[in-house]
């Protein structure tokens, strides 16, 4: 970034050049304009333009010709066209507060900006909105506005193709007045500001490394950028189920009896089972604690988890300390393979998370990061959140049909060497089920045409809480019934390593659960459990399951539950049925019709009962393809997103978003309650002004930009309560639906003005494509880039 003093350079020039031209007037004109306010390249060219001519705003423009050249313009408005920005909007910052819940506070120091609009037509639609453009929030008349799509007759300045942005002014071949330079420089900081935020090219690092955080096994694996073809997965792990390839590792963590990390994985897991009884109930044991991030609907960066001994810990702790397992495991598995010393700023890290994910547990797993050094937050860039369903998506399209899983009901292709992608044509939909150890997450795909290519996304995604664990909470509740809910509850707390030995125990024999087998499944019962049982109830093991009257379960002499096949079933039937249940919803949605393939992914899809059920209900319809390496399809795919994180073009908003504002008051529109008035001016207040919808289509790229001024000059920030709805038509803020959902903080301690301008004008610039939402903040009169968060976690 460009020093303070290059900007008081050029602010010096442009005053200079100012008194020159037209004298003091147009000197305190050009600082201090109440009269049109406004924000964008355009809007600053056009401002400056304004000051120097008066009657005129003469300004360049490109136009893109049928042979790709570009020809420079020159346009000529009459100063009574209002002036627009980056949005297509001329907004007033002089008028109204933005809003805030009753009984909300402020923190300390803070303030609200101040915005309205004032051009005198209202906002008209402008037509549909096509990818890269930058997103029309509806207008329901509050807003007025002038639409620049409508303004056939304005040269207007084009917007790049693949950012969504607004393009900057073509550079001038001829020798630039210093008029065109201050006119050229301008737009170009201005847009190399908004896209500074922007997903930086893998280009930059030495290896992509991406983590599948998952809720039952984790594992990583990495790509060299001089060899992205090769995926290389970490399958070398301390400890290991016997019998289990162990691609991946138990998300399990240890910890000390005071809080230090001891080990994670299999280790973690060993470690905590040769502990004696008393001394285990010191040490803190977490497992299946990812879940905890989609069903805190209050989540925050003080939430805690309950360890395997009852005690309360930071769950960002135990975050990080996973991450940091991984980061450190990784780093030293790359300077091993690459015979050189690999260092964090080396690496592109990926983690994944559900699609079904909202904003805040997003925020926290990168938070975590941040603690666990693995990204800075000078450099956020490093680090990308991929949602698992995409990852799948682009993994699955390379596979070659030989890499499939057999299908006797589905045609064999003729080549199995091709790849699938080979028989997509543009336009192909298709379904990815990512079935994990907690979620399941459904979305649709649909080919982009040439040259383009990549993928948008057709349905928000969908699912639920309906992993693996399920089945193994099904498992739960029956022995709970056999042996009483008093003495599994006991047992969980006084024997703790027992439990987990149980609980692995019937892992394995849950995959081995196939809808062929007819032989029974025997899970073997801990000593512990055996001999717990026999003290505090005073019978056998064998006596309880007897009077338990289950047909289907026996014990055997060898220490076994036998389980046939039916009482197996039993307990996979409810998660499966919810599974189904959520595809067959989402194939009957008329916007995805003429759907023609649906890929199983995830660990749980290695159910050889999940792969049956799924192809019996939906196999006649659409063509189910499951990938051989089923389980690792997401970390592959999210090693390809790293590689290329713009793969994905379109994606579909999870919620509406908006922010609370004042409009002007009218009466028999607004409601007599929602009356304010300020200065004389009757206001409507709580109105909410929205930045994206649900399901709306958001390309990568696209941009909701507001202006935002401070009320006072002595402000030292600015914040501004998001709000979020899962409906689409949003009115007021006070609305039953609608919750604050975050914080948007402009931090305006750093000054670049040597004398404090009359209105300061800050222009927030919000991108809803990516995997997370991202803000870019600028001052407008400086061209300095205003330091702005976004906390999903601070409500």
């Amino acid at each position: 970034m460009s020093s303070p003093r290059k900007y008081e350079v050029e602010l010096e020039r442009r005053s200079s050049f100012l008194d020159q031209q037209v004298g003091e007037k147009a000197r305190e004109l050009f600082r201090t304009t109440e009269t049109n306010v406004m924000s964008g390249p355009d809007a600053l060219q056009l401002r400056l333009d304004t000051s120097l001519s008066g009657r005129t705003a003469q300004g360049r423009s490109t136009n893109h010709t049928e042979n790709g050249r570009e020809q420079e313009t020159t346009t000529h408005q009459e100063s009574s066209v209002p002036l627009h920005g980056a949005e297509g909007l001329s907004l007033e910052i002089c008028g109204a507060s933005v809003m805030r819940r009753p009984g909300e506070n402020l923190q300390d120091g803070s303030g609200m900006a101040e915005i309205t609009n004032i051009s005198l037509e209202e906002t008209g639609s402008g037509g549909p909105r096509t990818e890269g453009q930058e997103l029309q929030t509806p207008s329901t008349g509050e807003w007025r506005g002038i639409n620049t799509d409508t303004l056939t007759d304005l040269n207007e300045t084009p917007r790049s193709p693949t950012s969504g942005a607004v393009a900057p002014l073509s550079p001038i071949t001829s020798t630039p007045s210093h008029q065109d330079q201050v006119i050229h420089t301008l737009p170009e900081v201005i847009h190399k500001a908004n896209n500074s935020n922007q997903t930086v090219s893998a280009g930059q690092y030495f290896v992509v490394v991406a983590i599948d955080f998952g809720t039952t096994f984790s594992g990583y694996a990495f790509s060299f950028l001089r060899n992205p073809d090769s995926i290389h997965v970490m399958r070398k792990w301390e400890g290991g189920d016997p019998g289990v390839t162990n691609q991946k590792v138990p998300t399990t963590l240890l910890l000390t009896p005071t809080g230090l990390f001891h080990s994670f994985g299999f280790a973690a897991r060993d470690n905590y089972h040769d502990l004696e009884p008393g001394e285990a109930k010191r040490w803190m044991y977490f497992e299946r604690f990812k879940m905890v991030l989609h069903a805190n609907t209050d989540l925050h960066k003080g939430t805690q988890l309950t360890a395997g001994n009852g005690k309360l810990w930071p769950a960002v702790e135990v975050f990080a300390h996973a991450l940091r397992f991984f980061k450190d495991h990784a780093l030293q598995e790359l300077t091993d393979q690459s015979c050189t010393q690999i260092n964090n700023e080396d690496v592109r890290w990926v983690i994944t998370v559900p699609a079904i994910w909202r904003q805040p547990a997003k925020q926290f797993m990168r938070e975590a990061a941040y603690k666990a050094g693995m990204v800075s937050r000078d450099c956020p860039e490093q680090l990308l959140i991929a949602l698992e369903p995409e990852a799948a998506s682009i993994y699955c399209r390379q596979l070659r049909y030989h890499q499939l899983v057999s299908d006797s009901n589905s045609p064999q292709p003729a080549a199995p060497q091709a790849t699938v992608a080979a028989d997509m044509a543009s336009g192909d939909r298709y379904m990815v089920v990512d079935c994990g150890g907690g979620t399941v997450d459904l979305t649709v795909h649909q080919l982009e045409e040439e040259p383009q290519g990549g993928l948008k996304e057709l349905h928000k995604a969908s699912g639920g809480p309906y992993g693996s664990i399920g089945v193994d909470e099904a498992f739960e509740r029956l022995l709970h019934n056999i042996f009483g809910s008093d003495f599994i509850e006991q047992f969980k707390r006084k024997r703790p390593a027992g439990w987990v030995d149980l609980l692995v125990a019937f892992e394995a024999r849950k995959r081995a659960a196939s809808p062929y087998k007819t032989n029974p499944l025997n899970v073997s019962l801990p000593f512990s459990f055996i001999d717990y049982f026999k003290k505090t109830k005073g019978s056998s093991v064998e006596a309880a399951i007897r009077k338990s009257g289950y047909k289907y379960i026996k014990w055997s002499s060898q220490g076994m539950l036998r389980m046939s096949p039916e009482a197996m079933r039993e307990l996979f039937l409810p998660t499966l049925s919810k599974i189904v249940g959520q595809v067959i919803t989402v194939l009957q949605k008329p916007d995805v019709a003429g759907i023609k393939y649906l890929f199983l992914v995830g660990g749980f899809s290695e159910s050889p009962l999940l792969q049956h059920e799924l192809r019996a209900a939906v196999g006649q319809s659409v063509r189910v393809m499951i990938p051989q390496d089923v389980g690792l399809s997401i970390l592959k795919g999210a090693v390809l997103f790293g590689l290329d994180p713009a793969v994905i073009r379109v994606r579909r908003s999870a919620l509406t978003y908006g922010v609370g504002i004042l409009n002007k008051f009218v009466y028999g529109k607004h409601p007599p309650e929602k009356l304010i008035i300020k200065d004389g001016v009757e206001w409507c207040t709580d109105v909410f002004d929205t930045f994206v919808t649900i399901d709306q289509s958001v390309a990568i790229g696209d941009r909701v930009t507001r202006s935002y001024t401070p009320a006072k000059h002595s402000q030292s920030n600015i914040v501004i309560n998001i709000y979020c709805s899962e409906r689409e038509d949003v009115q007021y803020i006070t609305e039953t639906h609608v919750q604050k959902c975050g914080t948007l903080k402009l931090d305006l301690t750093r000054s670049d003005y040597t004398v404090a301008p009359h209105r300061r004008e800050l222009q927030t610039t919000m991108q809803f494509g990516d995997t997370e939402i991202r803000v870019t903040a600028l001052d407008i009169l400086t061209c300095t880039s205003v330091k702005a968060t976004i906390d999903f976690l601070n409500k």
